[in-house]
Order: C-alpha cells, then structure tokens, then sequence
C-alpha cells in the first residue's frame, strides 16, 4: 500500500467527527465506551483512516483499561512510536505509518511475549473478520 497523503478536508469528507477528533487531533475516546474495547472476534483490526492492517486478534487480550489492547502489532513495519509529552505525562504514541492516524499509546505493562500493551482507540481501527 503506498504511503496515504489528505488534506485535513480530505480527511474529514472521509471520517466521523469522532474519528476525525481521534485521528488525526490526537484525541481519545473515553474507557469502556469504544466499539472493540470487549470484542472477541477472529480477525484482523485495520487503520481506520487508511485501511492498513495492523492488529490480529490473537495478539488482544483484556487489560481491564477498557480500551482495545493487543501485546504486538501484526507487523511493527505498520506502526510508528512517538514520544507524547502531553496532559503531564510521559508516554509512547503510536500511529499509523501509512497515513499518520493516532491509535493511542503503548505501555510496557503488557502480558508475554512482548511485555508490551498496545491501547488502541475503538475509533481508529475498524474490523475484518479472518
């Protein structure tokens, strides 16, 4: 897939305000209210903004932080880490390397075999079933 180029009213001709908002401002949405939060399905979770595959199914698990969590995306060449100095914290962003969309965060509070929590928001992922 070639690398994904909007203008900001591109981007929302093609997205909800509230994935607009998530991806490409940065927001989030809040815990336990996102569609995939409690999702058990088999297959794979796609950029929302763009498509690009980033998540599998085996890799989520429930963190009990109410937003979807994965341990490894299904290939780190998809995902991009930032620092995020933000809200008075220190954290790891992550983002769509495709088109630029903000995901959330990872955390290395995660299960094996990464030791790694990826907490995506709902919002910028959209699901297809394997």
């Amino acid at each position: 897939m070639g690398k994904v180029l909007k203008t900001e009213s591109e981007w929302k001709e093609k997205l909800t305000d509230e994935e607009y908002y998530i991806l490409r401002e940065k927001g989030t949405e809040r815990a336990f209210t996102g569609k995939y939060w409690d999702h058990k399905e088999k297959g794979i979770y796609n950029c929302k903004a763009c498509g690009e595959p980033l998540f599998l199914s085996d890799s989520k698990f429930d963190s009990g932080c109410g937003w979807p969590s994965f341990f490894e995306p299904s290939d780190k060449t998809k995902i991009a880490e930032h620092v995020d100095k933000s809200h008075g914290m220190y954290r790891t962003e992550v983002t769509c390397k495709n088109c630029g969309g903000h995901l959330g965060h990872v955390f290395t509070d995660g299960p094996r075999p990464t030791g790694l929590r990826y907490c995506i928001n709902s919002a910028s992922i959209d699901f297809g079933k394997k």
